[in-house]
């Protein structure tokens, strides 16, 4: 009996801990990362590496298109023509943002996990900069290889 408990807990352990992003960490990619070009902007995504919602990873859409995944402690960026965008992520539902990004202008886009019926789902929040930057410290990058 205390076997079968220790080799639950053991696999507990070891799913959640897979479910995390690795990888370099902001301060690392910050300095790497391209200039933006004239006229576009850029959108971070991000998500806290809290353990709550785990498993809910679902792909982050702009505008239809698949981006990147809502990965707990993981974080990515996307550059863009100035305009307006939709941000969407589906699980049980779809859920959206709607944001507007003007020529070298920064945004921040946070998600997170909730209850659903079924399956959790990720909710969008737009961060101020100020505390973006402060949430994105200790996150490892989920984007494409920034050389």
């Amino acid at each position: 009996m205390r076997i079968t408990r220790s080799l639950l807990a053991f696999a507990a352990i070891a799913f959640l801990a897979t479910g995390c992003a690795t990888g370099m960490k902001h301060s690392e990619v910050a300095a790497k990362m391209p200039g933006l070009k004239d006229g576009e902007g850029r959108v971070y995504f991000y998500r806290s590496s809290s353990m709550f919602g785990a498993a809910v990873q679902p792909d982050i859409k702009l505008n239809g298109e698949a981006v990147g995944t809502s990965q707990p402690g993981g974080f990515f960026f996307i550059d863009r023509p100035a305009g307006a965008y939709q941000v969407s992520a589906a699980t049980e539902v779809e859920r959206s943002l709607s944001l507007s990004l003007a020529p070298k202008e920064v945004k921040y886009v946070r998600s997170s996990p909730a209850f659903g019926v079924l399956v959790g789902r990720v909710q969008f929040e737009l961060v101020e900069p100020a505390q973006a930057e402060k949430e994105l410290t200790d996150l490892a990058y989920t984007g494409k290889i920034v050389k």
